[in-house]
């Protein structure tokens, strides 16, 4: 594990041509859900969600040594600055579309050891996805419902380290990376009860990254035709690397959500 004092020490000792990235994201497909047997036609549904994510693995910019991250949910949200999570689905009989979008942006600032070559690092960390996909309902009835899906998701991952003071006096760079991945999976509900079910998926693939993984596991409480909830745990692998650039990252933590139907 390296801190954010002993990565912004490599940053510097690396001529301050720089940056480190941290962040926490993203989410899939809306959560399954149970579906009234009597429904016709379109269902459409929104699902608000937060996803309490800490974060391990290694990141590389501008081609600088490659650094270890492990940073808690504590952690980030400290240096949060604007979070959004979100997933909407579309379903005509066994078949659905269905996209998510996760935005995150986290600034942190700390002093320089000694303060010699720079008082001061200010970085930045910006991470978007956008998944689109579509789904089949292989098997259903009145208590299970299981889907295959594939899709394909857009990742946008940006880092901006800018140090001030000492020798250096002020400077900034900024690396980023943006790639699209395929995705097949599979993704299903089971009912103990009329108000209660559990809930979850499974995506694999690959495309501008080597790997890209999710996987969730929830219970569902539907309080009535329209209105749902869920709790549950995710966790979502990506391993990117490019002229100078990685990002090899796990992300995992409870994720709690809503879901609104019409």
């Amino acid at each position: 594990m390296v801190s954010k004092i002993a990565y912004i020490a490599t940053i510097v000792a690396a001529l301050a041509v720089s940056t480190g990235a941290r962040a926490a994201d993203l989410l899939p497909a809306t959560a399954p859900q149970p579906v009234p047997s009597s429904s016709s036609g379109w269902t459409f549904s929104a699902s608000p969600y937060f996803w309490i994510a800490g974060l391990d693995g290694k990141t590389q910019i501008l081609g600088l040594p490659t650094v270890d991250i492990s940073e808690n949910f504590s952690d980030i949200i400290s240096d949060l600055d604007f979070a959004f999570m979100g997933a909407a689905d579309a379903r005509y009989d066994r078949y659905s579309l269905f996209t998510d979008l996760s935005y995150v942006r986290v600034t942190t600032d700390a002093a320089t050891p000694r303060g010699i070559i720079a008082d001061q690092v200010d970085l930045k960390s910006v991470t978007f996805t956008a998944m689109v996909g579509g789904a089949y309902t292989v098997y259903e009835d009145p208590k299970l419902r299981f889907d295959v899906l594939a899709g394909a998701r857009f990742w946008h991952v940006e880092t901006r380290v800018a140090l001030s003071g000492g020798l250096i006096g002020s400077l900034s760079r900024t690396d980023s990376a943006n790639w699209v991945d395929g995705l097949v999976g599979v993704k299903g509900s089971y009912s103990f009860t009329d108000n209660i079910y559990a809930t979850g998926w499974a995506m694999i693939g690959a495309g501008g990254s080597d790997l890209d993984w999710d996987v969730l596991g929830g219970l569902g409480y539907k309080f009535n035709d329209t209105v749902s909830a869920v709790a549950g745990y995710r966790a979502q692998g990506v391993n990117y690397s490019n002229d100078g650039f990685t990002y090899d990252v796990i992300q995992h933590g409870p994720i709690l959500g809503m879901t609104i139907r019409f």
